[in-house]
């Protein structure tokens, strides 16, 4: 296969200042596993403490009866940020895994009866735009022309930069180079600009859901996600993400990195210049600096003395978090029919589900949801002659969930499934497990259940986010609640932002 286009990322800057520091990294989500590589490499002595008995945070693997589930991110997009991550260690992405580019990158049932794939060929896509709608297939290219100058000049400027603070924006550089970029408005209000055909918008907005937002709380710049879709595509890795996280975990233990499971936090406190970082389990860390991974909310609620918060309950209440999600994991006999390793399943309007994640939270009874079949690609996942697959339906964070709803909703999931994608899969069932919001604040430590973070709406995006440092002098943070987000790129990108931090400090 041919290696994934390169794009815009640097070298880290100086971080010689951290050498010979004593480190704790609580939690190892990405954001943590990358902090950590980037640390040991400039010279820290760097502990790792998870919460549960493998590494990975959210990117947990679930193994029963010969399947292997990815418990989380199944997505494997931006493959230029992981290429700039191992790249700073003289590393490549396929000294530890293979990619291979999916055909096609995904395939979409809308509910009256529409079947559509996305493919690599961009050709082919501009042919389908134009099927739905004349002049769909000059302004696809416009789109994305529009999407690729976003993408290339927000991650240089912007994503791979330090701009914590409001007036890191206010200068004649950042206005200089964030001229004509999409800004203002919603996703919604830019994707009309464009297209009036309802399924083209929701096509080239579906990525949204990854973002932990819908069309209307989105800010347009997130159009450079259809560069990311369509133009850097999407790609699997040998063995799912959990083969991601294996090869960082493996890079960490090369630099240094000491990781320790089953160690779950309780209390971060200050001792004699440096940290005490204690776990349930009765051990005491004495840092001289340490970087929490662990959702935010989580660390200042739980994890600190209430003197030194830096936002107290009001501010985390008020926040707008991503959606929670109902994760059904199957392991099923036979193969799945039309179903593609990743299909998407969209009810004409989809509005009304997203009511019910931000504005009226329910379950909803018409939902928008995303089917993974990995044993499509790789039959190391599932036992010959079976297939594994989980299906994803985003939901409100806070939601009431209960043995009763779960059960009532996977059989809703279940017979739409059957519905609109031909694919009954209710009577050929051998392993099952459902995931919900309860396990997400359960097993994460996930304020509402968030299965994300915090949302990239207008007020929470960019020096609008929390930074990555604290009130507290030589505590940091990383991870989705920090800038530049949520994803799994994005937290790659915010260890990298972190320890430079800790570098100038």
């Amino acid at each position: 296969m041919s290696r994934p286009a390169s794009s815009p990322g640097r070298e880290p800057r100086d971080m010689t200042s951290v050498a010979g520091d004593d480190v704790v990294v609580v939690g190892s989500g990405f954001g943590g596993l990358s902090t950590a590589c980037y640390l040991a490499d400039a010279g820290a002595n760097v502990t790792v403490l998870e919460k549960n008995e493998q590494l990975g945070g959210r990117a947990s693997v679930l193994e029963r009866d010969g399947f292997r589930f990815d418990m989380g991110p199944s997505w494997y997009l931006m493959p230029d940020v992981f290429e700039n991550f191992f790249g700073h260690f003289g590393k490549s992405p396929d000294d530890y895994y293979e990619l291979e580019r999916l055909d096609p990158h995904y395939r979409m049932f809308f509910k009256d009866g529409d079947q559509v794939d996305m493919t690599p060929d961009l050709e082919r896509n501009k042919e389908l735009f134009e099927s739905y709608e004349d002049g769909a297939g000059e302004a696809f290219d416009e789109y994305l022309e529009k999407s690729e100058r976003n993408y290339e000049i927000g991650m240089e400027h912007f994503v791979y930069e330090h701009r914590d603070r409001l007036r890191d924006f206010v200068d004649t550089d950042v206005l200089r180079h964030s001229w004509g970029l999409s800004l203002i408005g919603s996703m919604q209000d830019h994707v009309e600009d464009y297209f009036d055909n309802p399924k083209l918008q929701q096509i080239m907005q579906y990525t949204l859901v990854f973002l932990g937002g819908s069309p209307n709380n989105t800010p347009a710049l997130y159009n450079l996600m259809s560069h990311v879709d369509f133009n850097l595509g999407v790609y699997y890795p040998e063995g799912g993400t959990g083969a991601v996280v294996d090869a960082m975990v493996d890079l960490g233990r090369e630099l240094g990195v000491t990781y320790q499971t089953d160690a779950p936090v309780s209390e971060i406190a200050g001792q004699r210049g440096g940290f005490a970082v204690r776990t349930e389990t009765g051990e005491t860390h004495l840092p001289d600096r340490v970087v929490s991974n662990a959702d935010m909310a989580h660390t200042e609620r739980e994890l600190l003395p209430e003197r030194k918060r830096q936002y107290d309950d009001d501010y985390w209440d008020s926040r707008t978090y991503a959606p929670s999600a109902y994760l059904l994991y199957l392991g099923v006999e036979g193969d799945v029919g039309d179903l593609a390793h990743h299909s998407l399943v969209l009810p004409t309007d989809w509005d009304p589900h997203f009511d019910k994640i931000f504005d009226n939270p329910a379950w909803p009874e018409d939902p928008a949801y995303y089917l993974c079949v990995p044993s499509k690609t790789d039959d190391t996942v599932a036992p010959e002659g079976h297939s594994n697959l989980f299906a994803l339906v985003p939901i409100a964070a806070g939601l009431e969930d209960t043995p009763k709803l779960r059960e009532e909703f996977r059989d809703l999931v279940l017979d739409d499934i059957a519905e609109h994608t031909g694919v009954d899969l209710r009577d050929r069932i051998v392993v099952e497990e459902a995931f919900s919001v309860d396990d997400f604040a359960g097993r994460y430590n996930s304020e509402q259940g968030t299965a994300l973070g915090m949302a990239h709406t207008l007020r929470q995006t960019a020096p609008f986010r929390p930074g990555h440092t604290s009130d507290v002098d030589g505590l940091y943070y990383t991870g989705s609640f920090t800038t530049p987000g949520i994803g799994v790129p994005m937290c790659l990108i915010s260890g990298l932002l972190t320890a430079e931090v800790m570098g100038r400090e």
